[in-house]
């Protein structure tokens, strides 16, 4: 690992055989740190180290290391006197025993290293510890010495390098007893049997898969802000806020969210089945919205405007046929009722003659 700077160099001592190694750090933070401002004129804060008898600044040349004891007296002690202590450990990763990997505590699980074979004559030994390791299925258990204090660590395999996880010590790990819950209460059966339901629907992740919403979401802010735009506002979500919830109904209620966010059945499947309206909305994660391509009114809303159009005319042609039928209606009783007052006229006219006639041979008669 040329391009990666060891931290330690020393030794793994695996009974009489030695083995030249090199650490290097196996992690790294992605974490984005900031600076402190003066608010009144965004000047940089600094911290300096003053001498607290002399009253001035002094550089790290000048700086050295002192015990307080309790009375607040200080005891110097030098690097040389560190150094010359008798440790074994000072430049020998110390394995002293082998174990199954499930009698180390997660809880004692400090910060991890890659071990790296340091040079050409290291690599035999080393592929013989690290093939031992594989075939025995156990981690071994060392002691080293790091930054001025012996450690404890965890030796196994990864991919085909030797890891070490630096441990806690034993007596470091605090007791459980002042943060554990009231022994009074107890769990129901039924309980029992959603979270089991609940663990099941949830199932696996690839670890691989997750990644840091907040790093991200503070990243965007920075790149806002750099290019003089706002930033943008974020989406308002429900939160706790230590409410106390009935067990039972939000049990059921996660149980019902992860089938769907899953895909195992629909809001209403769920709701039909539990007797309730069911209406279960997953947030995005926040890759998926940014590439969620958005909803562009297309061919939608063109046939919906085609739709509207043909009814438009429909309705149209309706009432023009309507009012042809009205009209054709009016004009028809129009020429009836004249047709009837003709008829009408006719017949005064008819009756005038008649009784003319009957009044002319009548007079003649008198005459």
């Amino acid at each position: 690992m040329p391009h990666v700077r060891s931290i330690w160099n020393g030794a793994i001592s695996f009974g009489l055989v030695s083995i030249p190694i090199k650490v290097v750090n196996a992690t790294e933070s992605h974490s984005i740190s900031f600076r402190q401002v003066h608010l009144d004129d965004g000047g940089r804060i600094r911290y300096r180290k003053f001498c607290e008898l002399e009253d001035r600044e002094v550089t790290t040349g000048e700086i050295g290391k002192a015990y307080e004891d309790a009375d607040g007296t200080l005891i110097p002690i030098t690097d040389e006197e560190l150094a010359a202590l008798p440790i074994p450990t000072a430049r020998t990763i110390e394995i002293v025993a082998f174990v199954p990997a499930e009698r180390i505590d997660p809880l004692q699980m400090d910060t991890a290293y890659y071990l790296a074979a340091n040079g050409v004559p290291a690599t035999k030994p080393y592929v013989l510890l690290r093939e031992a390791l594989k075939r025995s299925q156990k981690v071994a258990v060392a002691k080293f010495a790091l930054r001025g204090r012996e450690r404890l660590g965890m030796l196994r395999v990864v991919d085909d390098v030797i890891a070490m996880h630096g441990l806690l010590w034993p007596d470091e790990i605090r007791s459980t007893q002042e943060v554990a819950p009231d022994a009074s209460v107890t769990v129901r059966d039924k309980e029992l049997d959603l979270a089991d339901a609940l663990m099941d629907t949830l199932g696996e992740v690839e670890l691989t898969e997750l990644h840091d919403d907040y790093r991200e979401a503070v990243e965007e802010l920075i790149a806002a802000k750099a290019s003089g735009e706002l930033p943008a506002a974020p989406p308002a979500g429900e939160r706790a806020g230590g409410k106390v919830l009935d067990l039972m109904a939000a049990l059921e209620k996660s149980v019902r969210a992860a089938k769907v966010s899953r895909g195992e059945e629909t809001g209403e499947e769920a709701g039909a089945r539990t007797g309730e309206s069911a209406e279960v909305t997953p947030l995005p994660s926040r890759r998926s919205a940014r590439t969620a391509p958005k909803e562009v009114g297309g061919k939608k809303s063109t046939s919906t405007a085609r739709k509207t159009a043909a009814k438009k005319t429909v309705a149209k042609s309706t009432a023009k046929s309507t009012g042809q039928a009205a009209g054709k209606a009016a004009a028809t009783k129009s020429t009836a009722k004249k047709t009837a007052a003709k008829k009408t006229t006719a017949k005064k006219a008819t009756g005038k003659k008649t009784a003319a006639k009957k009044a002319t041979p009548r007079g003649r008669a008198s005459a």
